[in-house]
């Protein structure tokens, strides 16, 4: 099982420092990944569950910040989680993404896209909130076109998106394509994932037969599309505390990878939560 970190500015503050110092001690942990968030946009009454989010919680732009965290790391992979794909063009994501991967050297390979839950952020960007399903199909069929077409150009007709002899350059670092993991918390993402998806990321809120009745409807959409089964991975929130019996069990269920966050605003603290989990686990000789 792979282990990796989340960072929310929205918690964890805005200081660049601060991020960079967390970024590398994650890495020289040994930890595979480093995850961040986006929200584009904030407003009053806008609910995550039960809770109402306060409308100046400050989430960085999560690729721009990656970015940023590349140029200070030379090996740990970046990923997000979850990118709002409906709410970007795929043209647009298409370079960016492929130009954080370029210039960190092939690290961009845990991008995590999400539909998003708050109708007023769809609004904000003039995304019709019932459409963004099949927005965020058709944006992933785009940025695997975009990324895989050479100088003769690609073309796309859909529903949303429509381009002609289109090229985008640069390409991937050494690939044609990057992966595009599926995150969510309903039966819907289970089939994109499993349709279109290289993994599965789904929440942190199912029940267990739930979970398990996603994770096999991911495995049959996927063997129904003509695609391995197999090769989808699966990966789910974690706590940075769990012990070698929790990630036996979660192993046991199908699980590839987790994703932890920290439980200190101190600096110091951190590091020591990241380095207790790298040595319980044999991550890292230090």
């Amino acid at each position: 099982m792979k282990f990796a970190i989340s960072y929310s500015t929205a918690s964890l503050g805005l200081d660049p420092d601060r991020m960079v110092v967390y970024a590398q001690h994650a890495e020289a942990c040994g930890f595979e990944a480093l995850y961040m968030p986006e929200h584009i946009a904030l407003y009053r009454g806008a609910m995550l569950g039960s809770m109402e989010l306060p409308t100046d919680l400050a989430v960085v732009d999560p690729l721009d910040a990656l970015g940023f965290v590349a140029a200070a790391t030379s090996r740990i992979l970046l990923g997000t989680g979850v990118l709002l794909v409906p709410y970007q063009h795929p043209v647009v994501l298409a370079k960016r993404l492929a130009t954080v991967d370029v210039l960190s050297r092939g690290r961009m390979r845990l991008l995590t896209v999400g539909l998003g839950s708050l109708p007023g952020e769809a609004t904000a960007v003039g995304v019709d909130f019932r459409t963004r399903g099949r927005r965020a199909d058709e944006a992933i069929d785009v940025l695997r076109l975009l990324w895989s077409g050479g100088a003769e150009g690609v073309s796309f007709h859909g529903e949303f998106f429509d381009v002609d002899d289109l090229c985008i350059f640069p390409k991937p670092h050494d690939a044609t394509t990057l992966p595009i993991h599926v995150g969510g918390s309903s039966r819907a993402a289970a089939r994109r994932a499993g349709r279109r998806g290289d993994g599965y990321f789904p929440g942190g809120m199912l029940t267990p037969e739930e979970r398990v009745a996603q994770l096999e409807l991911a495995r049959s959409e996927a063997a129904a599309a003509g695609r391995d089964p197999a090769a989808l991975e699966y990966t789910r929130w974690s706590s940075i505390a769990m012990t070698r019996e929790r990630a036996e069990t979660l192993a046991a269920e199908g699980v590839t990878r987790v994703v932890v966050n920290v439980t200190s605003t101190d600096p110091t603290e951190q590091q020591d939560e990241m380095s207790a989990l790298a040595q319980r686990f044999g991550l890292t000789e230090v």
